[in-house]
């Protein structure tokens, strides 16, 4: 394939990109909901037609700056499950990052929670398949970790599902913010021990 031919490709990746970019700079400064696909276009001194052109509707674009945003926090788990460190070590670092994530990302860049909160009551398809391949990551560590003797045996997918339920109070953002302050609550640290004790 010649420069030519690749050139319509990389233009929309391009064109793609910057409508994204804009759209996340104005969701995150204006919140979602007052956001329009008129504001995105405005900001990138083109028509809304021509955003159209890329993305059927605002849902569409908040979908792909969901996909971008669980897209990084899978590979930043997959980073930490690549340590060269224990099972239960690299299990442990995994929630709690995602855990410091949440907390930093999503709950002090409250415009940034409101698309979180949207894509979970709208999107969840979005959610699920990061849910999925999020537990993919546990279920390679539990292996791992029933390989070497750290954990006892058992079906590593089931408990990986089990794994991830038991600590969702610290990376769903609704949870998260419920939670955070309440001195009745065991800490990220008690709960993620807790559940890494059950593996064994």
């Amino acid at each position: 394939m010649d420069m030519a031919e690749a050139a319509p490709d990389s233009v929309r990746r391009e064109n793609i990109e910057r409508i994204l970019e804009a759209a996340e700079r104005l969701f995150r400064h204006y919140g979602y909901n007052k956001t329009t696909v008129a504001d995105i276009a405005r900001d990138l001194g083109m028509s809304p037609a021509n955003v159209y052109r890329f993305f059927a509707s605002k849902e569409q674009i908040h979908q792909a700056i969901c996909g971008r945003m669980l897209a990084a926090s899978l590979e930043l788990n997959r980073s930490i499950a690549a340590l060269p460190l224990g099972a239960a070590e690299r299990l442990r670092r995994c929630v709690l990052t995602q855990h410091k994530l949440t907390v930093e990302t999503m709950l002090d860049e409250q415009k940034v929670h409101e698309m979180v909160i949207v894509a979970i009551e709208r999107d969840w398809h979005v959610i699920d398949k990061y849910i999925d391949q999020l537990h993919l990551i546990y279920a390679g560590l539990i292996e791992e970790g029933i390989r070497t003797g750290e954990f006892a045996r058992q079906d590593a997918a089931s408990a990986a599902r089990c794994f991830g339920a038991a600590l969702v109070t610290l990376c769903h953002p609704q949870q998260v913010a419920q939670c955070l302050m309440k001195e009745n609550r065991a800490t990220a640290e008690q709960l993620v021990d807790f559940a890494i004790k059950a593996l064994k």
